[in-house]
């Protein structure tokens, strides 16, 4: 099988409790080996054919989908396919017709987590405020070296993209024009864990997939960290906001967190 939808964003989201609510779905089968591939952000320089194993056979497609009443689906969930600069480009290319699922939160909130994340990873050293002050130098030309030279990966740029990557509507403009609107559907995360039945019936009614009662809805990958200074909240929120008015422009409604 060959993934019908893909939740390509954005880190530190809700994109793994998302994973997990969907795979609960009996029309649903996930990826066979991890729940994100990550081939068209950092590993284009294989096959389709090393993409396409990492999912189930159609045969096993098949089996679920007669014992769901639906046709069954595929998906896997990489975070990066969002931001880095050439992956829509390449989803559009490969997979015409998929569906792509995007999650959103607060995007202070998500810089702060995002931050907690890779210094647990081992991937960031610096304290956030002093980390937020080389994002740009970190970042300076890495996009462009990407669009470049396609066999290029940049650590900056995966893991060190605190403000970049909560700018969305910049990312969701590419998004569309890769692929077109009416192929993406953007989850509130604020929304999936306060109101998560509504926000999951609209999920299942974007894939085109049947109500089978709601499973257990969870929140994962949550880390512990210190409260964010307010001085620092305030900053972030000024940089972020006329990128949340654009986002507002392009949802048709304000996002959870500007509410």
């Amino acid at each position: 099988m060959l993934p019908g939808f893909l939740i390509v964003g954005a880190q530190r989201c809700g994109t793994t409790s998302m994973y997990r609510t969907l795979s609960e779905h009996p029309a649903i089968v996930k990826a066979v080996l991890h729940k994100g591939v990550h081939y068209f952000d950092m590993a284009y320089d294989r096959k389709l054919s090393w993409y396409q194993a990492h999912f189930p056979l159609r045969a096993a497609g098949r089996k679920a989908g007669r014992a769901a009443g639906a046709e069954a689906m595929t998906f896997e969930s990489s975070p990066y396919y969002m931001f880095h600069p050439l992956a829509a480009g390449r989803i559009a290319r490969d997979l015409p017709g998929v569906k792509l699922l995007v999650l959103l939160r607060d995007p202070v909130e998500r810089a702060y987590s995002a931050h907690a994340h890779e210094l647990g990873r081992g991937y960031e050293t610096e304290p956030f405020a002093r980390a937020l002050g080389l994002e740009a130098e970190r970042l300076a030309g890495e996009a462009e070296r990407l669009v470049a030279d396609p066999s290029y990966a940049s650590h900056s740029h995966q893991h060190h993209a605190y403000r970049a990557r909560g700018q969305y509507i910049e990312q969701l403009e590419r998004l569309e024009a890769c692929v077109g609107r009416d192929r993406i559907h953007v989850v509130d995360s604020g929304d999936f864990f306060t109101e998560p039945e509504r926000v999951y019936d609209g999920v299942l009614e974007f894939l085109g997939l049947p109500d089978r009662g709601y499973p257990v809805f969870e929140r994962h990958n949550a880390r512990p960290r210190s409260a964010l200074p307010e001085e620092l909240r305030a900053d972030l929120d000024a940089h972020f906001r006329p990128y949340d008015e654009r986002l507002a422009e392009w949802l048709g409604e304000v996002p959870s967190w500007r509410r």
